[in-house]
């Protein structure tokens, strides 16, 4: 594994809450969306953060002139699960077992979690949706990609909202809703097709190399949803970073 997935796949390790990445996530710098510790300044509150300020591909992006291309369908082995709901001090992040994953192009991978943002952090020509999910995934080498599915107001989502109806209300809080089995293939829209570029995560220490996938057709989640998740985070999404020459990709 190269030490650029080394890096990405510790992160995972705090997002996914292990009693050691609490730990080591405790003894981190504080970093936030806004202020001295805003998305700004993150590439100068620690050596490892660097790549936030100096890297060539990062994330989200603003995405503009996609070029069509034939790219694989998405084969989503999403099923019904028990979730563990996290309240991370960022955002809300929904934790699965494992069982759950996407092929792409014969490349198999496991979905981990899936977390939110208000607004949506990609956007499309410039616009931005009410709220995004982040479906991260990461296959047997280590390699991470993000489904990204823009979220507006609308018709009700029961699986989404039977989430956003069970927010922790405190930073580091974990629940679990008894009885609640998450169809996750129902967080997904019907439209399959999808833009494709390369980018990193989207929060400190902003890793390169993970391949994002952004969904164009949104789904919806009530007005109520959305707010409940903003009494929460208002504003969680990091701005859009410069393409530096990337191509992005959308099939046809």
């Amino acid at each position: 594994m190269t030490p650029r997935l080394a890096a990405a796949c510790s992160v995972l390790l705090a997002l996914l809450g292990s009693p050691a990445a609490h730990a080591a996530q405790a003894a981190a710098p504080h970093w936030d969306y806004r202020g001295l510790h805003g998305a700004a300044h993150w590439g100068a509150l620690e050596p490892g953060f660097e790549t936030c300020a100096r890297g060539a591909q990062q994330s989200p992006i603003d995405i503009r002139s996609a070029v069509p291309a034939a790219l694989p369908a998405l084969q989503f082995g999403y099923g019904s699960v028990a979730p563990t709901i996290v309240n991370n001090g960022h955002t809300v992040q929904v934790n699965l077992p494992p069982g759950n994953t996407l092929t792409l192009d014969g490349q198999r991978f496991e979905l981990l979690q899936f977390h939110f943002h208000t607004p949506s952090e990609e956007r499309v020509a410039g616009k931005q949706a009410a709220m995004v999910a982040h479906f991260v995934h990461r296959d047997a080498e280590g390699h991470l990609a993000v489904v990204a599915a823009l979220i507006q107001p609308g018709k009700s989502n029961a699986s989404f909202e039977s989430v956003l109806d069970h927010l922790p209300p405190h930073a580091g809080e974990t629940l679990t809703v008894d009885g609640l089995q998450l169809d996750v293939a129902a967080l997904l829209p019907a439209g399959r097709g999808y833009y494709d570029f390369e980018g990193s995560l989207t929060t400190p220490p902003c890793s390169e190399g993970v391949h994002w996938l952004v969904l164009k057709q949104p789904v919806t989640v009530s007005a109520a949803a959305i707010r409940n998740f903003r009494a929460l985070y208002a504003a969680n999404a990091r701005p859009v970073q410069p393409l530096n020459g990337r191509v992005v990709r959308v099939s046809q």
